[in-house]
This record gives C-alpha cells, structure tokens and sequence, in this order.
C-alpha cells in the first residue's frame, strides 16, 4: 500500500503534539496521532487499519535497532539504581563539595551540569541522563528546579553531540553525505565536507552559549520564572558511599559506547551503530558495576538485583514512550509528512535565502515529527540537490539542515530527547517543554538572522 502526500499528512503529528499540550499525556498522546496516521494512510478503513496497526507493531518488535534502543533504555535504569543505592552520586557530591571546594552556589552545581554535558558527547541520551543523575541531588541542595535542570540537560546533548560528530550523529551524516556523492551532487571528501558543515550548525553553537549565559547570570524568562526550586535539606541518595562507585560506572559508559562503535565499525567510529553501542555499553557497565561493588562490598547481591530490577521497573513507561514515538515516526514515514513539508521548498528560490529557508523548513519537519535523525534523513537529501540546482554552497546547506533538525527537535513535545531530558530531571514532560520553549526560539532566531546574513554574504562573493 502507498499513500500520496497531502495535507492529510500532518495529521498525526498536529494530533499528537495538540494532545500532549492540552492533556500533558505523553503516551496517550503518541498513541492517538499514530492511531490518527495509520487512519489516514489506510484512507480511514477501519479493518485495514487495524492490519497495519499489526504489521506496525509486529515491524518494530523485529527490527534490532529498536529492540537495542529500548533495551537501553530499560538497562539505563538499572545502572542509575545502581549508582544511588550504593551511595555513589552522594559520595561524588561530597568529594567535589568537601574535598575539592568546587560546588559552592547554585551555579557551580549547575554548571556541573553544564561541563558534564559537554564532555560526553557520545551520545544524547547518555549525555542527558548522566548530567541528569549528578544534578538531581544538587537540585534540593542548592535550590534551583527540575525544570532548569532538564533545560541544562536537553540543550547541552543534543548542541554537543551534533558539532562534535564522533559519534553516531556523525556517522548518520557522513553516510548520507556518502550517499549524494555517490549520486553526483557532492564533490570531494564527505569527512572534509562533514567538517566544514559542523561550522555552521549555529543553533546548536548559540544554544550551548546561552545556555551557559542563563546559568551564569541565572537568567529565568517565561515560564521558568514560575518554576518552584528544590529547598530544603539534601537528601542522600542512598548510603554514603565513595565516589568511585559512581566514576567508575561513568567511565565505563563512556569508554564503552566507543569500544563498541568501533568494534560495530570494523575499526571505525564513524561507521559503528549507535543502537549497538549504547546497549551493550549498559550491559558492561551492569557487570562492571557487579564486580566492583562486590569487591567493595558497597551492596550486596540481594540488593545488586533488587536495585536492577527495580531500576529497570522504573524507567519501562519510558520505554513505552520511546515505543510509540517509535512508531509514529514510521507512520509520519508512511504518510509522506516529511515529503510533503519540503514540497514547500521551491527550486527556483533566491540562491541568498535558501539557506534560511532549509533551516526553518527542517525546524517545523523536526518538530511535527519529533526526530532530528529523521530530519536529517530526509532533508539533507533535498538541501543538497537544491543546491546543485543554483550552485550553492553545500556545507552551508547541510549546517542549516542540522541546526534546523537540533532546533525543533528541542521544541517538540514528542522528541525522544526531550522525553529523555525529563526523565533524566525528574519533571514533569510537558513543564520541560514549556520552559525550555522560550530559550530555544531565541537561540532559533539568532541562528536563522546567521543563516539570512551569511546567505547574503555568499551571495556577494
């Protein structure tokens, strides 16, 4: 079955991001528009719908990316578990604090945070729920809140891990970068090309800059003014452990997202699996954590599984989530939305505005369909044949392609990262997406005045 895109196309995405904001049901929410999406591309045939909702399911459950991903994502509970029960995060906060005299006010704890994000660009969802698990215990100790705090996450992982492409967002454009070279569009190296793109990624450069400028001069606009912070006394996490038994799960997860993209790469980072990586990182880190913990005698077994289990227990609607976001990706995919929103783009459009309009185009794709990988995908394709059309330069295109996918990703109410980012927090999803809202529409407007004035400025040249 194939569907034509139409405006009909945009029904799962409106029904779904309409519902999360009215209902603050995010699962609910997925759920109707990829109900809502299935319905329009079977042409509203109930019986058929229900086939395809089958086949949908029985897809996803068969397709090992997705069975990775959400196996991390359940394993990734288990480990942050792990690390509280233990004492570890409590142990990591007052060696920092006692020994080392480094958290001392709200913006040194929250600028933990901020560095924490920047050093582990493997991947975004790591970088969220690390950052995440060492500022909510600072959160009620230096009295700022969830919602600030899932803001420092969400807009230092997925800025950080788009510029610095030695991961699996690089290895995601290089090989689509690859793909049009190899279709004639491109010339050249799609390393060098990848590189010289990066440099114009200037949301994700603005984002990261605003976000440290709102921390160090404690800068609350909109909604996040509203925001009740964590008074009160700190709460230890668990028993007072050392901080090894935190660092050294860290490392462990850091260390192993790359041995394992370079082992699924045959010996290339660029070309491993993010899904791969990320999965069997939490299953070395489970038995990193085991071994240490036991030689430490920090817990026992008992508790060891306890701890995993009801870790794991606890993030399962995350997972289901993830699930349905999942899935109404693939419906988008079936609807034709993406199609149909960069139909939008006309070929014979000045050579100085392309740019700016690519940007704002993969912007509204990243935020009605909640993926910036899925962005990536299909705009970059579109910006670069664009571009051959009317002799534009090329890395400039792919920059606007990848800021505008990082940009409305952050906006989007079905954003897996986002949904991660407020999990990582401990608050509520839809207050995430409400305060975060007002900073990423200022960092996308300073990006998209970047884009117009050097568009015009190459067309000076």
């Amino acid at each position: 079955m194939t569907y034509t895109p139409d405006v009909f196309s945009l029904l799962p995405p409106v029904a779904a991001i309409v519902l999360a904001l009215l209902t603050r049901q995010v699962l609910l929410s997925l759920a109707v528009g990829t109900l809502a999406g299935i319905l329009v591309y079977t042409h509203f045939d109930p019986a058929a719908a229900v086939i395809e909702i089958g086949a949908l399911f029985a897809g996803l459950f068969t397709t090992p990316w997705i069975l990775k991903t959400l196996g991390f994502a359940v394993l990734v509970g288990s480990v942050m578990e792990l690390v509280r029960r233990s004492g570890g995060i409590d142990g990591f906060v007052h060696l920092l604090q006692e020994r080392y005299k480094m958290l001392r006010s709200r913006r040194g704890a929250l600028l933990l945070v901020y560095v924490t994000g920047l050093v582990i660009f493997i991947e975004s969802s790591i970088t969220s729920l690390i950052a995440g698990a060492i500022g909510r215990p600072l959160a009620g100790r230096f009295g700022f809140s969830r919602e600030k705090l899932a803001y420092v996450c969400d807009s230092t992982a997925a800025p950080v891990c788009s510029l610095l492409v030695i991961n699996g967002w690089g290895a995601l454009l290089l090989g689509l970068i690859t793909t049009q070279i190899a279709a004639g569009y491109l010339y050249g190296d799609a390393v060098n090309i990848l590189v010289h793109s990066v440099v114009f990624n200037f949301y994700a450069m603005i984002a990261l800059v605003l976000t440290f400028s709102v921390i160090w001069f404690e800068w609350d606009i909109g909604p996040m003014r509203r925001c009740s912070a964590e008074h009160g006394p700190y709460e230890q996490e668990g028993r007072h452990g050392d901080a090894s038994l935190m660092i050294v799960p860290l490392l462990l997860m850091v260390a192993g997202v790359f041995l394992f993209l370079w082992i699924s790469g045959g010996g290339d980072l660029l070309k491993g699996s993010g899904s791969s990586a990320v999965f069997y990182t939490m299953l070395l880190t489970l038995g990193g954590i085991a071994l240490q913990y036991r030689l430490k005698q920090a817990i026992s077994w008992q508790e060891y599984w306890d701890a995993a289990v009801s870790g794991a227990r606890a993030l399962i609607p995350i997972a289901a989530i993830l699930l349905f976001a999942f899935a109404i990706g693939k419906v988008i995919d079936l609807v034709g939305t993406g199609s149909y929103l960069a139909g939008f783009l006309e070929e014979g459009m000045a050579h100085a505005w392309l740019p700016a309009a690519v940007f704002v185009l993969a912007s509204i794709m990243a935020f009605a369909t909640g993926t910036s990988w899925g962005t990536f995908s299909v705009m970059l394709p579109i910006a670069v044949v664009m571009g051959a059309a009317g002799e534009s330069y090329m890395p400039l295109l792919i920059g606007a392609v990848i800021s505008g996918g990082v940009f409305g990703d952050h906006c989007s109410p079905i954003s897996d990262t986002t949904i991660i980012s407020s999990l990582a927090a401990g608050c509520d999803h839809i207050d995430h997406v409400r305060t975060q809202l007002p900073y990423a529409l200022l960092a996308g407007g300073a990006a998209l005045l970047m884009f117009l004035a050097v568009g015009y400025g190459i067309e000076g040249i």
